[in-house]
């Protein structure tokens, strides 16, 4: 069973290697002399005296480069870039910062502050292209509240990633108490032309979600954000300073549609779920399994999510008897952080199949493109029918583990953790299940 653990591996790189920002953007961009043409808008940088670029996201560096690349030496341009590494080289013009992810820090405090001053600067006759990626969230932050410090916002970050709420209900709440969220860096902007191209982790639809939508309207409202706080028992983890701002009603509703700010603004997604789907996929198939893409499960609670997938793959396998098969699937799962171990939601789904898959042949990974997992140095984990029994080989309890929300742990001590460093990306998170043809049983003869 050790060869589908290795050819689950083997895919998840592959499409990792597949997914290129710079070509996505050469692909979805053209320039001819001055207009720039995507997604059947054109504007003509002629028409502009400066152009400002504002790079926000765990992809910002490639996404930066490929914009340089498009504009060339003709369209000098300044801005600011928030990222969680340093660039391999700084493109000229722009200043860059390493922010805190998944909790902001001083630097992502200094990037939201930079971000804001620049775009004070901008008029009518400025293009500024906002270049977001996920991650952006925890990269780029200030509070609306000038009361509020660093730490009560590293406080309210904390308490919403470990809660278990979707990414669309947590970004409801950071929307609402963020200086830089929400569309509030559309308005920043003014009157200056906006242009926005993202590469996106977040379901199709709602985009606004993504680095928790600092350029689109806002669909939630203050009475969303309240609701979410309630639900997920937030109140009792958030900084006294922030619920009281609340309380006293002084959280300003987002911007909407029909503002001003978004007369003069574009929107296009360079990559997102089919730009995952695809490159995997074709590695499954192109290694001999009729595969099946699926994204049902998107926001799911984890272990609804294992039930699913693996059911899924179970029907899969009765379909195409004598074929392997295999689901892909995206999206993120809830697994809300329990006990005070390392791990993140990707090992916490393949940790959940362990006992399932236990003795058959199948194997699990999950994975974020990103590279990174939750508080581990991982970006997943990888797992087939004899891990549950290697495991209790070397006396490591997998439901234990599950509970302490330590399946970072756990895989590390089997060498099955799957580690990428960051990747300069962020789709989706990606599932790949395997399971080998089942075995013709001989015919039994009466």
């Amino acid at each position: 069973m050790a060869e589908l653990k290795l050819l689950a591996r083997r895919i998840f790189q592959e499409t990792i290697s597949a997914i290129d920002i710079p070509l996505a953007m050469a692909s979805k961009l053209r320039r001819e002399g001055t207009v720039l043409c995507f997604d059947g808008a054109t504007v003509d940088l002629r028409a502009f005296r400066s152009v400002r670029v504002i790079g926000i996201g765990k992809a910002a560096h490639a996404m930066v480069e490929g914009l340089a690349s498009l504009l060339g030496a003709e369209f000098a341009f300044k801005g600011v870039v928030s990222a969680p590494t340093p660039p391999l080289y700084a493109v000229e013009g722009m200043e860059y910062f390493v922010g805190g992810h998944p909790t902001p820090d001083g630097q992502s405090w200094k990037a939201a502050e930079a971000i804001l001053a620049l775009l004070k600067e901008c008029d009518e006759k400025t293009v500024v292209f906002f270049l977001l990626s996920g991650g952006g969230s925890a990269l780029v932050e200030l509070p609306l509240d000038s009361a509020q410090k660093l730490e009560d916002v590293r406080q309210l970050h904390r308490a919403l990633v470990t809660c278990g709420a979707p990414i669309e209900a947590m970004n409801t709440v950071r929307k609402h108490a963020s200086a830089v969220k929400g569309g509030r860096l559309a308005v920043a902007a003014g009157r200056a032309m906006k242009i926005t191209l993202a590469v996106s982790d977040v379901p199709v639809g709602k985009e606004s979600a993504l680095a928790s939508g600092p350029t689109l309207p806002d669909p939630t409202t203050i009475e969303d954000a309240q609701r979410v706080i309630d639900e997920f028992s937030l109140r009792k983890k958030l900084p006294a300073v922030l619920l009281r701002w609340i309380d006293e009603g002084h959280m300003p509703e987002t911007p909407k549609e029909g503002h001003a700010a978004f007369r003069n603004a574009h929107f296009s997604l360079l990559l997102g779920l089919d730009d995952l789907f695809h490159p995997a996929h074709h590695a499954t198939e192109a290694k001999g399994f009729v595969a099946c893409c699926d994204n049902t499960t998107d926001d799911w609670p984890v272990e609804k999510a294992v039930e699913y997938l693996l059911g899924l793959l179970d029907e899969v396998r009765r379909a195409n008897p004598g074929q392997r098969v295999a689901v892909i699937a995206d999206g993120e799962v809830s697994s809300p952080v329990k006990g005070k171990g390392i791990g993140g939601r990707n090992a916490a789904f393949v940790l959940a199949c362990v006992k399932r898959i236990a003795g058959k042949r199948i194997a699990v990974l999950s994975a974020g493109t990103d590279g990174v997992d939750g508080n581990s140095p991982a970006a997943g984990a990888v797992a087939d029918g004899e891990t549950l029994e290697r495991g209790q080989a070397i006396g490591l309890n997998a439901r234990y583990m599950f509970r302490e929300s330590d399946s970072y742990s756990y895989f590390a001590r089997l060498g099955d953790t799957i580690v990428t460093g960051p990747t300069g990306n962020n789709l989706r998170d990606l599932r790949i299940l395997l399971a080998e043809a089942e075995e013709n049983k001989p015919e039994k003869w009466i």
